[in-house]
């Protein structure tokens, strides 16, 4: 028997799964609103551990999982030093690096950190030692050298993105085309909180937006690229704490900035007349009436438009295929405007939601069966 239990911090939501022997005995996605979130804007991610950490230890308890059924725990990978990909066990230098917020402050840090409080509270519970592990965290880094040029010597663009959901479905996608992924060349969209668009060219993903700091299309909390001259007069004009500048990059900024909300289910039913109780209503701003919340959504699906076409251009060739996975590719508006604007370019493919907890149970169940080792972290910075 093995009991994998997987935790995946989000920027709205966590999602929590336990596998035992590969089936999946629970799956558990508990979503935040900006308004339990509030009390925590102007604070770093950090300060969210015990109020996320509470959450799980009621779901497993709500859930009846016991703990001597649990051998491992995988967290979602944080904002680390570049890495290559692979299943890291976490170690002491990790948990500092995370804690730091060493190359950027987002929920995905608390992944390692949780996974080691579970393992903590397992083995006080149960007396037996677990492994806690990340596997393919968002700083994966395999881009081309000259997509690392920003126009700002001192301020190169890294490679921040949904590394793990990206590398998961463009290998799904491999296999439906019958082809390895280390020969096609895709570019893959995820799209959640944040949205990351990437080019996979033959096994390596060579250019992506950074989807945490500023680059690529407004997405449902952050801002995207802004035009850079008034965002720098915005910070010198004494209106703005440097806080408040972060939070319109990023939390406040993209769908909720303009509509009140980052919710694109709600959104939909909205802009399609469909029941809507009064708490959603509320999280609308009250002059957004259902046309202007669609030209919205229209924007932000042309923004992802924009950044997909680029990187067929850098491609140098037509992609073997369009990727379309996360949360927003569950809302029929976004995924026919991208089918409407990109299917004379390539076959598009639609993975709503993604499947980054059976992908980082793969990893963790990989480890513990000996089929694969797991990396030292120390060995790489």
């Amino acid at each position: 028997m093995c009991g994998i239990f997987v935790i995946n911090p989000g920027s709205t939501s966590d999602e929590l799964s336990f596998y035992k022997d590969d089936q999946l005995v629970l799956h558990d996605v508990s979503r935040y609103s900006p308004d339990q979130l509030a009390p925590y804007e102007h604070q770093s991610v950090l300060s969210q551990l015990d109020f996320r950490f509470k959450l799980i230890v009621e779901t497993i308890e709500k859930n009846q999982i016991n703990l001597n059924d649990i051998d491992g725990i995988i967290g979602r990978g944080g904002l680390l030093h570049p890495i290559p990909s692979g299943t890291y066990l976490v170690d002491e230098k990790m948990l500092e690096d995370l804690r730091q917020g060493l190359m950027g402050d987002h929920p995905s840090n608390l992944g390692g950190i949780l996974a080691v409080m579970l393992a903590q509270l397992v083995e006080s519970s149960t007396e037996k030692s677990i492994p806690a592990f990340i596997a393919d965290p968002v700083v994966v880094d395999e881009m081309w050298e000259w997509s690392r040029y920003s126009g700002m010597p001192e301020n190169p663009r890294i490679s921040i993105f949904h590394a793990l959901n990206q590398k998961r479905v463009a290998r799904n996608v491999a296999e439906k085309i019958g082809k390895p992924y280390q020969e096609l060349i895709l570019i893959v969209i995820h799209g959640g909180g944040g949205i990351s668009v990437g080019l996979h060219y033959k096994g390596k993903v060579v250019d992506v937006n950074n989807a945490l700091d500023g680059e690529g299309p407004f997405t449902p909390q952050r801002s995207g690229g802004v035009p850079a001259g008034r965002l720098a007069r915005m910070c010198f004009s004494g209106k703005y704490k440097l806080d408040e500048i972060k939070l319109k990059i990023k939390g406040r900024g993209g769908l909720v900035s303009y509509v009140g909300t980052s919710d694109l289910v709600l959104l939909e039913n909205y802009i399609k007349g469909q029941p809507v109780d009064l708490f959603q209503q509320k999280q609308i701003k009250p002059e957004i009436t259902p046309q202007k919340a669609a030209k919205i959504v229209e924007a932000m699906s042309y923004q992802i438009v924009k950044e997909v076409g680029s990187l067929a251009a850098a491609a140098g060739v037509a992609p073997d295929g369009i990727v379309f996975s996360g949360g927003i590719a569950y809302c029929d508006l976004v995924v026919d405007f991208i089918r409407e604007k990109l299917s004379w370019i390539s076959e598009i493919f639609v993975i709503p939601g993604g499947d980054e907890m059976s992908a980082l149970n793969d990893a963790a169940r990989r480890v513990l069966s000996g089929a694969e080792k797991s990396k030292c972290y120390s060995d790489y910075i």
